[in-house]
């Protein structure tokens, strides 16, 4: 198995908890909190830990919440390389209303970093023992990191002969993908924002995904849709994989499900083809578990043989 390792510069503790009742002014009495460790790259080590895959997770860790989420990555058995920030690393917290079903997502600022503080990231990544198969780099970049983060982390490791693999939006998408990626995820309004088109249709969809693999900006785009399932597009083939029919819980890191059963997947010798179809079924899978927990590994098996796949 190809090693992988996961980078997170703006990770989070994600609280979950429900209330019968969203109204203003009042207390409200909510349920018992849930506590997971959050952001992009360290939820995707979270997924390939659950499929049984080799990771290691790179990121920051800030004051009193900081040391609470280096100590519940380490409770669910992932090895971290972590390094020390000023600030408080931040909360965020999705609140589920029983009454309506309807589900509310906080998402909280990280602490702003500075310039020694970030290029601690960059040097984490460049003093691993071992030249990692895949890297991940996933998540927002916090306030202080510049938006050619992940392109000069890109810089450095593709000499190595390191996958790349992308997950993030806005101008740090766009500066990154200039480097050249292997694999990138966005999804469909990311992918808007990126190529500032409408993109109201799946031939749209798709050319806008040929471009940039046409551009060199990457090998593989895997393009996820929601409720409409998920594409993933390559130099000589498109493939259409429609959504499951599933009714969600929550639909709270599924992005990030599907990304890590994607990467364990191409870590554990998979085609791409078969990447992509534990992709979509990881990604599923997270949609019936509550608030902001993973998929879990029995429901990735279950659902991985429904998942269809069409040659566009």
């Amino acid at each position: 198995m190809q090693s992988i390792v996961t980078m997170t510069i703006n990770p989070a503790i994600d609280v979950s908890t429900s209330v019968n009742r969203i109204t203003p002014v009042h207390k409200l009495r909510c349920a018992t909190a849930q506590y997971d460790p959050g952001g992009g790259g360290i939820n995707v080590a979270r997924v390939v830990h659950k499929l049984s895959g080799e990771v290691t997770a790179v990121y920051p860790v800030g004051g009193a919440t900081g040391q609470f989420l280096r100590r519940i990555v380490e409770k669910e058995g992932i090895h971290g390389s972590t390094f020390e920030v000023h600030d408080e690393t931040r909360l965020s917290f999705t609140v589920l209303e029983g009454e309506t079903g309807d589900e509310y997502r906080f998402v909280l600022p990280g602490p702003p970093l500075s310039e020694p503080e970030w290029q601690q990231c960059i040097e984490k990544i460049k003093r691993l023992p071992d030249r990692p198969g895949i890297l991940v780099m996933s998540g927002s970049l916090p306030p202080g990191v510049p938006d050619d983060f992940y392109a000069r982390v890109a810089r450095m490791a593709k000499d190595w002969g390191t996958k790349l693999v992308l997950d993030t939006s806005g101008p740090a998408l766009s500066a990154a993908l200039l480097e050249g990626m292997y694999l990138v995820k966005p999804n469909l309004r990311e992918l808007r924002e990126l190529t500032e088109k409408s993109l109201d249709d799946e031939k749209s969809w798709v050319a806008a995904c040929r471009g940039l693999v046409e551009a060199g900006k990457t090998e593989v785009v895997a393009l996820t849709l929601g409720d409409q399932g998920a594409l993933l597009v390559t130099q000589g083939s498109t493939l259409r994989a429609p959504a499951l029919p599933i009714k969600p819980v929550s639909t709270v890191g599924a992005g990030d499900s599907f990304m890590g059963a994607m990467v364990w997947a191409l870590a554990s010798g998979h085609s791409l083809d078969e990447a992509f179809r534990y992709g979509v079924a990881a990604g599923s899978a997270a949609l019936i578990t509550p608030g902001t927990e993973l998929c879990r590994r029995e429901d990735v098996d279950d659902l991985h043989g429904q998942v269809v796949m069409h040659t566009i």
